[in-house]
């Protein structure tokens, strides 16, 4: 008598499992509940044998509130006592928070909950076939103390088919942008039409979001755009995603039409919104469109997350998501992300993870400084493809 697979009729059905928890408790019975970590010094948090899969992470911290701090605490997990690391990301930035900030928001797999984001939850599983590590490094200058929790189920036998959780943080600062004409004078709408009929036939000069080798899904991101000055446009957005699967060329099985659009939103959004699978965490810019000297409606940081919750992009060789930092990657805004993907083992080796001083975020509004010389017109990449790709002609 089948009643349903969804997430709450499964509870009527009794699994064989054991449910075990891993924290930080005080150990002596007291409530000194919080580890705490010293300068330079790595705490572990979590040593699982399997077969299991972690069910629910929540943790918080002394720092919570101090971005600098938490973009210089980094969380990694091995899988089954592999080399290296399938998640690798700043802890705030791992729970959804972009630029380490910490501000409250819900999906279906990531919270950071009351008081003001601190409490940060993670409902992603993750399964692992003979063992578990979660380690967090402090690389800030001052001990910081960490509480968690680790919920976990244990089985009786592995199953063949299940893939491993993967978490990985990247940034770029600036992008490479292009363009001198300044859009904002009198010749706007003429200016606009000429970056807009630029072509870009390759996406080779987009912002990687994820680069992974061998067979996965991909199941989202969060992306976070630093508009720390004055650029070519205001708006932030108009970069198309291009994700392309299993080595493909351009144009790409996925292929977008703008910023806003693959992150489920419309038209410049301006307003902080949270959905099970997509939202808004961040927008801090003046909060009407007006004159340059008066109104930076994009101003500051901005994060947006996409979850592919109920649409998985399946890939058996490997995956490429990308997306444009403007129409053609004509802007230079300060970009990082954090992806989330289930795939085999092994994985490809991640980017070497920046040193804490090259991961902290930018101060909020600085003053206009004038952005440096940059070429005039889109490098030639954007419509030759680089070799040994090839291009798909058209028919």
């Amino acid at each position: 008598m089948p009643i349903g697979l969804t997430t709450l009729t499964s509870l009527a059905q009794l699994r064989d499992f054991r449910a075990r928890r891993l924290s930080s408790f005080d150990r002596s019975g007291g409530n000194k509940d919080a580890i705490p970590i010293e300068p330079g010094k790595k705490l572990v948090v979590a040593e699982i044998d399997g077969p299991g899969c972690i069910k629910h992470i929540w943790s918080t911290n002394s720092h919570a509130h101090q971005r600098d701090a938490m973009r210089s605490l980094v969380l990694r997990m091995w899988w089954d006592g592999e080399r290296t690391p399938s998640v690798e990301v700043p802890v705030v930035d791992f729970f959804g928070g972009g630029f380490g900030i910490c501000k409250n928001f819900w999906s279906l797999p990531l919270q950071m909950n009351p008081d003001s984001g601190r409490g940060m939850v993670c409902w992603f599983p993750m399964p692992f076939r003979r063992h578990a590590r979660i380690e967090v490094h402090n690389e800030w200058k001052e001990p910081i103390d960490f509480f968690y929790y680790v919920d976990h189920e244990l089985y009786p036998r592995w199953e063949a088919d299940l893939a491993y959780f993967h978490a990985q943080w990247r940034r770029e600062n600036p992008t490479r942008g292009w363009g001198r004409k300044d859009l904002k004078g009198p010749e706007y709408i003429e200016n606009l039409r000429w970056y807009w009929a630029t072509k870009n036939t390759t996406g080779a000069e987009n912002y990687v979001i994820l680069e992974a080798r061998g067979s996965g899904q991909y199941v989202g991101c969060h992306l976070d755009v630093d508009c720390f000055r004055r650029e070519k446009n205001d708006w932030y957005g108009e970069g198309d995603d291009m994700i392309f699967v299993d080595g493909e060329p351009w144009p790409p099985s996925f292929h977008g039409t703008g910023t806003e659009d693959y992150f489920s939103t419309a038209y410049c959004p301006r307003h902080e919104f949270s959905s099970p699978y997509c939202g808004i965490t961040q927008y801090n810019g003046s909060p009407e469109w007006g004159p340059q000297a008066t109104s930076w409606v994009f101003r500051g940081k901005n994060s947006l997350y996409r979850f592919h919750i109920e649409d998985p992009i399946r890939f058996h060789k490997s995956i490429r998501v990308t997306i444009e930092h403007g129409h053609n990657n004509k802007l230079s805004n300060d970009y990082s992300s954090t992806a989330y993907w289930y795939q085999l083992e092994p994985h490809a080796p991640f980017p070497k993870l920046p040193p804490a001083r090259d991961r902290l975020p930018r101060p909020d509004w600085p003053i206009f400084e004038p952005a440096p010389g940059v070429p005039a017109g889109p490098p030639s990449s954007a419509t030759k493809a680089p070799r040994g790709r090839a291009r798909r002609k058209r028919k």
